[in-house]
């Protein structure tokens, strides 16, 4: 199937029969043919888990599930849309950003503690990001949502990136991630962006920035 970006707000996918596609709530522009839009209660591909990942996250509505035969137009509040194809690997993805990606993925949520420590909670609290992220591994496409665009830049042993925890959309490959502050307890209280914050993710990969500090 896969995802076809029409312009830089809009992707039409493909669905036939036997195949599956899940995607955000509302993210429904369009469609053509005999094509069902059913409430995913388990949170797609990776069931229980997930879904409790997402509602522990604020996240309250569930993925739709999209099946049938047809195409669908797919966008989310006029925000740019970003199409990542994977091969096998794992893709991190803000769950917030995420808008649609084929049933062929496994969806799995990890606490962004997981890698970051204490100051993973801290990121989630003070930026105002959820403390989830969901991740998607195997072969498929991802299609994410981004506020002003979307800029890929490459992770080195040599290079590591620095982001703001706000324009980070999503990252893939041999990554760790680590967020730090430069200020102090005191002076961190109502500040989320970069000038407190510095998510560090060095490994090999990508990661995913968009082009604006705004909150989907």
């Amino acid at each position: 199937m896969g995802f076809q970006e029409i312009n830089s707000r809009m992707v039409r996918a493909s669905v036939a029969p036997g195949q599956r596609l899940f995607s955000q709530r509302g993210a429904m522009l369009a469609y053509q043919g005999e094509v069902s839009f059913t409430p995913n209660m388990a949170g797609g591909q990776g069931g229980v888990m997930s879904m409790i990942g997402r509602r522990v996250a604020n996240e309250d509505t569930p993925l739709m599930t999209v099946e049938g035969s047809g195409t669908v137009l797919f966008g989310h509040g006029g925000h740019h849309v970003q199409v990542i194809d994977l091969a096998g690997d794992t893709l991190y993805v803000e769950a917030d950003r995420l808008l649609a990606f084929e049933g062929t993925l496994e969806q799995n949520t990890v606490f962004l503690g997981s890698q970051g420590g204490v100051m993973g909670m801290v990121r989630g609290q003070v930026s105002g990001q959820g403390l989830f992220t969901t991740t998607l591994r195997g072969h498929g496409s991802v299609a994410v949502m981004a506020h002003g665009g979307v800029f890929e830049i490459p992770i080195t042993p040599q290079r590591p990136v620095r982001v703001d925890p706000q324009a980070y959309v999503a990252h893939h490959g041999e990554v760790r991630n680590k967020l730090s502050t430069a200020l102090g307890w005191r002076d961190m209280v109502g500040r989320g962006s970069g000038e407190a914050f510095q998510l560090e993710l060095s490994g090999s990969g990508t990661v995913f920035v968009q082009a604006s500090e705004e909150k989907l």
